[in-house]
């Protein structure tokens, strides 16, 4: 697991389009754009702005609306800058105006002073806190990084985990060979949103969709089985994993009892799946998915199996022979 640092200057250049894109320019500060944001959450100043400070959020990002533009041009407008001055004495991260708003040139002034930057969005403030609620969410989500593949089978994000040359890389090339996709090969960087979903994708963008099969080296998987064959980033719902046949160990034949692996706190469901010629382990892997889909539309199979052996040893097929047999002593 593993943190980031993550400055004013990093939001600025954070390549964000369409629903995602927060439309950030910096009016002033310039100088404070390397001023850390360490808490993913926002803050409205108007309680401090009226010289209330006690529990001032001042590590958050401080964002200003309307309602906050207009008391500012009040209290300018009666020469009562001294709140502003109080507010700028607070390390703060940046202050973010919305609607395309302007701060008033005192503030600016302040501002420049204090070396705190100031940016201006053309979003509403709703829109514009629950878009930069949600990227901060993602920036700042624990996150850890494993050896193994990344595909997409029926919908679901299924993780391959195994020993080195076990056949993970193997078992995904058929995977999309058969339709589906590839989401990262070798290392899978997991990051942990909203505190129970697990979100893969490769550790590097630019290499992220090749994979390397030994005996044929690197492949390019969008250049071989085109975009259609690729994701950028997927849930993980299942890891499978894959290990070499140990005819000492007992393997689940039924699947009644469901394992799990935990991952930064989330528990995922875990198959071991036993490794060895003339199993189809691709096949398996697309079955293992349609069951799990099955299951979380409450088609519990091996569960299901259960209940029709017991009503079967319930019926009076069964039971017959069973009690003439012991009549008879």
């Amino acid at each position: 697991m593993f943190s980031k640092r993550f400055s004013v200057l990093d939001l600025l250049s954070l390549d964000l389009r369409e629903h995602d894109s927060l439309d950030l320019r910096c009016i002033c500060g310039r100088r404070g754009l390397v001023r850390p944001i360490s808490i993913p959450d926002l803050n409205r100043p108007g309680l401090a702005l009226s010289g209330f400070f006690d529990s001032f959020a001042y590590q958050r990002v401080q964002l200003f609306g309307r309602g906050e533009v207009a008391y500012l041009n009040n209290i300018v407008q009666n020469n009562l800058t001294e709140n502003i001055k109080a507010l700028f004495a607070y390390p703060l991260p940046c202050c973010i105006f919305t609607h395309s708003l302007q701060p008033p040139q005192v503030f600016v002034d302040m501002a420049e002073e204090a070396d705190c930057p100031v940016l201006s969005t053309g979003l509403e403030s709703s829109e514009f806190s629950s878009r930069l609620m949600r990227i901060l969410s993602n920036i700042f989500a624990p996150r850890m990084s494993l050896h193994g593949v990344l595909v997409e089978v029926y919908g679901l994000g299924i993780l391959l985990l195994g020993d080195s040359g076990v056949g993970k890389s193997e078992t995904a090339l058929d995977l999309i060979e058969r339709g589906h996709r590839l989401v990262a090969d070798d290392i899978v960087e997991i990051s942990c949103v909203n505190g129970n979903s697990l979100i893969g994708q490769g550790a590097n963008k630019f290499i992220g969709h090749h994979m390397e099969i030994r005996g044929l080296g690197i492949i390019n998987i969008t250049q071989l089985f085109g975009v259609g064959a690729i994701r950028e980033r997927k849930e993980v719902q299942i890891v499978a994993k894959l290990e070499e046949w140990d005819a000492t160990k007992s393997y689940d034949r039924l699947g009644a009892d469901q394992k799990t692996m935990d991952i930064l706190g989330v528990q995922v469901p875990m198959l071991e799946i036993p490794v060895r010629p003339g199993r189809n382990i691709p096949i398996i892997i697309e079955t293992a998915a349609m069951n799990e889909r099955l299951k979380s539309m409450g088609y519990f199979s091996a569960k299901e199996f259960n209940k029709s052996v017991l009503r079967w040893l319930e019926t009076d097929a069964v039971q017959s022979p069973y009690y003439d047999a012991d009549d008879s002593y």
